[in-house]
Order: C-alpha cells, then sequence, then structure tokens
C-alpha cells in the first residue's frame, strides 16, 4: 500500500508533498531518469522549488511504489537495471495474478462483464502515442492499459489481493518500459483481445494461461542479449 504524508502534517506541506510525489513517479516512469541513476533531495528541491522535508516525503513514498531504492549511506536511486530484481516481480505477477483471475471468472457479476468490456475498449481505442511525446506512451494509454488489466482482477472481489496487484503493477512497470523494445514482433494488441475473449467466455483456464504467456513474454525480454536497461515504449507489454 502506498505511503500517504503524516496526519499531522500542515495541509499546505501534503498538498505540495502530493504533487512532488506525482512529478517524481511521473518523471521515473518516462525515463527521465536513467536506471541506477541517483535522486538526489537537494537537487530535486531546488528543481521544484520546494524544501528538502518534502522532497523526501516524496521520496519515501515512492520508494514504496517501488519505483526507487533506498540505499544505506547513499540516499536515493532508481532500480537498478537487474534482470534477478524484475524476474521475482514476474514470478510473484505470475503466482498471483492467474488464481485472482480464475476467481474474477468464478466470482464476477454481469456489471463486472459490461466493466471489462468497456476497459478493453478504452484501450484499443487509445493512441499509445500523444503528438509531441516523442517514442514515451501517452498518459491516456498507459492509464488505460493498467485500467484493463485492473478491471480484469476486480472481480474476485479480494481487496487484499487487488492491493497486492497494484503494489506489482507499479514495481513492474518500469520492468514492462525498459523490456518492451526488445519483443519487436510482439502483437500485444492480439494478446489483450484474447484475454478479453477468454474472460467474458467464463473459459478460467484459458484466461490464466493466456496471462500467465503475457506475463512471461515481458520477463523473457529481459533476459535478450544486449539488454541494457534504457526505457522504451513500444506498446506490447504486459
Amino acid at each position: 500500500m502506498t505511503e500517504t504524508g503524516s496526519p499531522s502534517s500542515p495541509p499546505g506541506k501534503r498538498m505540495l508533498s502530493d504533487q512532488v510525489y506525482a512529478h517524481l513517479r511521473d518523471a521515473i516512469l518516462r525515463g527521465d531518469h536513467a536506471p541506477g541513476a541517483p535522486l538526489k533531495p537537494q537537487d530535486l528541491a531546488k528543481e521544484q522549488g520546494v524544501s528538502l522535508a518534502v522532497v523526501r516525503e516524496a521520496l519515501v513514498r515512492v520508494v514504496g511504489d517501488g519505483l526507487a531504492d533506498r540505499l544505506p549511506n547513499r540516499g536515493f536511486a532508481v532500480p537498478a537495471f537487474s534482470d534477478r530484481r524484475w524476474q521475482e516481480i514476474a514470478e510473484a505477477r505470475r503466482t498471483v495474478e492467474p488464481v485472482m483471475l480464475r476467481m474474477s471468472v468464478e466470482r464476477g457479476d454481469v456489471d463486472w462483464e459490461a466493466r471489462v468490456r468497456a476497459a478493453h475498449h478504452r484501450l484499443a481505442r487509445t493512441p499509445a502515442y500523444a503528438p509531441g511525446e516523442g517514442a514515451y506512451y501517452s498518459g491516456e494509454w498507459s492509464e488505460a492499459h493498467r485500467a484493463f488489466h485492473r478491471t480484469l482482477m476486480e472481480g474476485c472481489g479480494n481487496p487484499v489481493l487487488l492491493e497486492t496487484f497494484d503494489r506489482l503493477w507499479t514495481a513492474g512497470e518500469l520492468a514492462r518500459r525498459w523490456s518492451a523494445h526488445r519483443s519487436p514482433d510482439r502483437d500485444g494488441a492480439e494478446e489483450h483481445r484474447s484475454l478479453e475473449a477468454a474472460v467474458l467466455a467464463r473459459d478460467g483456464d484459458t484466461a490464466a494461461a493466456i496471462l500467465t504467456r503475457h506475463l512471461t513474454l515481458t520477463a523473457a525480454a529481459l533476459t535478450d542479449d544486449g539488454a541494457d536497461g534504457t526505457p522504451d515504449d513500444t506498446p506490447d507489454g504486459g
């Protein structure tokens, strides 16, 4: 679960911390900070025009999201490109999410089915890139992608599992972006279509198998020769 500001913090400080947190989180996901790059509180405070206390609070929240590391005696840094780290996240997702999806198929009602259809429609119709944003995902596509996968899981009806999904999704987002350009022939859109079809057909076994493969392909790309950790935003990751 993501940390929030202290309840005793003044409202103005909490608002500033929220703004700095959102800015830093988006910058890391966009690739503005390279894998392993230090996140220096002094520099960030100067850049944002806020106090060190506000920046440190925001950095702690980003660490909680799995998008930064807190290093003993060395401050904060973007996670380094490490096959082991991302394979462990992928293993956790392959363990948890297919189980959640089976539960969703068994428990989800008609309203959930409608939300799945709507979420996939939005994902399929949202352009991956926005004018002027270069090689990076548009914010709209990235959110549509997350929302589709999240909606698939919501039918399970278990808030503890959904919190686990949220944390793993955020922690794995860097790996997905860094690995996507290593799978140029992958058709992620078709994977999403197949996943929606199996779920709406109430075929839990097939849906779980498709999702497992979907996640495995993303993890496998991280072990390709020549991986250098450069963020990329080809829209095909899991």
